[in-house]
């Protein structure tokens, strides 16, 4: 017998679910699906069939025994995201003032860009279909 398995999407442990949401929906079009604020937020890309990114206060992470990382363990963790629009993105994210670590550049495999959330995460973008370029 097989079993269908699907990946719904992550969670991330934030120091303030609200900064999160609105840093995810107003720089890549997230929307907040689920809000329980200061506790927890939901939030979706790409309609009813798409992806969810859970965020979760690190109060309620610590409640659980997490502890909190360094942040060169949160830059560690990525975030990827893809655009078929990657330079009007990142023409996009200046204009509203966003930091870019990583301008868009060619690797061998892909097209890309590297943003860091208000918690350090690593927010990937890159151009197309992920594994397709």
């Amino acid at each position: 017998m097989t079993h269908e398995i699907r990946i719904e999407g992550l969670t991330l442990t934030v120091s303030d679910v609200k900064t999160s949401v609105d840093y995810y929906c107003n720089n890549f079009g997230f929307t907040l699906e689920w809000d329980a604020t200061p506790q927890f937020a939901m939030l979706r890309m790409g309609g009813v069939g798409g992806g969810t990114v859970g965020l979760l206060s690190w109060t309620e992470a610590e409640k659980e025994g997490a502890t909190k990382m360094t942040p060169l363990q949160a830059r560690a963790i990525h975030v990827e995201l893809s655009s078929d629009h990657l330079d009007e993105l990142y023409e996009a994210l200046i204009a509203k003032g966003v930091k870019i670590d990583v301008p868009p550049h060619t690797e061998a495999w892909e097209r890309a860009m590297t943003i860091f959330d208000p918690d350090g995460y690593s927010v990937e973008v890159a151009q197309g279909r992920r594994g397709k370029a």
